[in-house]
């Protein structure tokens, strides 16, 4: 098979939650144990710090990624989903993984995977960390899927385990309360291993400190760090992400690592550069002013409201699509009424139809018209817009991803 013929494999043939969500989740570790066993246990071969939250979980690990190579480190780093390219999951030193490993894993290790029903996130694990085994990273930032304690990443015993902060999101898998969601997230606190959590929140702090205690490990509520540093990545949310960072360093500080304060603030303020991070508060466009971000959930939302309501301009102008497999009422009720909207469903299977999308934002006093595509609704925007006016692309990673 040539790339494209591996990648059409690799998403076509094996179930992929970013394509048709429920069927692809799996309710063990058994898949990815034999997976393991198969691969001669790569999970082994690398020092890590792993990274799961429901929030900023991934501008978390390429901060993380920009300032261990700022230091110097060869460093691996394991995200999902991605947005343009399959390699953008997996990266070391910021050069995505070559095509041509791609298709020779998955040619020598076809057959096996077949035997025992692989998903598509367990293949892309197996990859990944078969990848930083044999290129020798020095550590690799392993971001989890969607939980902690069932994903798939959770074979790795880290240096330090990073939980971001706990929302609402994907409650039909991880539960309905954030006690709930935060005892799945703390699945991936091992016995002995520091734990930074990201943010202190009344609801969800006892479950971290109890599930810590009893694992013998060390834990941290970075909310309370007060830093100095800024970081090339837009957004008010980064800030909180920066404490997250700046506290996961300082305790890798303790275990050995030699990381220079010149390197956290140079690759705090060159995480774009290092690691290719796209979708975050990304600007893609001048008079009109346009901004693109991957948040979805309800607290993402919140956020990127905040900072819409900080931004000057004529009119919003909110090119927005979500996927069928969320209850979208608590984030349509975040949204600003002095908007025009522009409806649309990108291009997979779990993509909410943009006619039911208008037919719920009314409930909430939310006004647009219906697009046939991404693009349809992004360039109407664009036509309509004079150049004070400010276009934002949102409501779904995958309607970002269609606009970059």
């Amino acid at each position: 098979m040539d790339y494209s013929q591996t990648l059409e494999y690799l998403f076509k043939q094996l179930p992929m939650y970013q394509r048709v969500g429920q069927a692809a989740y799996k309710t063990d570790l058994t898949n990815t144990l034999q997976l393991c066993e198969i691969l001669e246990h790569p999970e082994t071969g690398f020092r890590s710090i792993h990274v799961a939250g429901t929030n900023g979980k991934g501008s978390t690990s390429h901060m993380l990624a920009s300032v261990l190579q700022q230091a110097g480190y060869r460093v691996g780093l394991y995200t999902s989903p991605h947005l343009k390219d399959f390699r953008e999951r997996i990266k070391i030193n910021g050069e995505m993984i070559p095509e041509d490993e791609v298709i020779r894993f998955v040619e020598q290790f076809r057959h096996e995977f077949e035997a025992i029903q692989l998903s598509f996130f367990e293949w892309t694990v197996g990859l990944a960390f078969h990848y930083f085994t044999r290129e020798k990273v020095d550590i690799a930032v392993i971001e989890t899927g969607m939980g902690g304690r069932l994903d798939s990443t959770n074979v790795v015993v880290p240096e330090v385990s990073v939980i971001t902060n706990i929302g609402y999101d994907h409650t039909q898998f991880l539960g309905d309360t954030l006690e709930k969601i935060a005892g799945e997230k703390a699945g991936i606190i091992k016995p002995g291993v520091p734990v930074i959590i990201g943010e202190e929140q009344a609801e969800t702090k006892a479950v971290f400190t109890s599930k810590a205690q009893a694992k013998g490990c060390s834990i941290q509520f970075a909310s309370r760090l007060e830093t100095g540093y800024e970081t090339d990545l837009k957004g008010f949310y980064q800030r909180s992400n920066i404490k997250t960072v700046v506290a996961t360093l300082n305790q890798m500080k303790t275990l050995g690592w030699k990381i220079p304060d010149e390197a956290i603030r140079i690759g705090l303020t060159r995480v774009v550069a290092n690691t290719g991070l796209m979708g975050r508060w990304q600007q893609i466009g001048t008079r009109p002013k346009i901004i693109c971000d991957t948040g979805h959930n309800e607290s993402g939302i919140r956020m990127i409201v905040d900072q819409l309501n900080q931004e000057d301009y004529q009119r919003l102008r909110m090119v927005f699509g979500a996927v069928n497999d969320k209850a979208i009422d608590q984030v349509l009720a975040l949204l600003p009424l002095n908007a025009d909207y522009y409806f649309c469903k990108a291009d997979l299977p779990r993509a909410l139809d943009a006619g039911e999308l208008q037919k719920q934002a009314a409930g909430f006093q939310l006004s647009g018209r219906v697009y046939p595509s991404v693009k349809a609704a992004f360039e109407a925007a664009r036509e309509e817009s004079s150049e004070d006016d400010l276009i934002f692309v949102g409501g779904s990673t995958f309607v970002v991803a269609e606009v970059l």
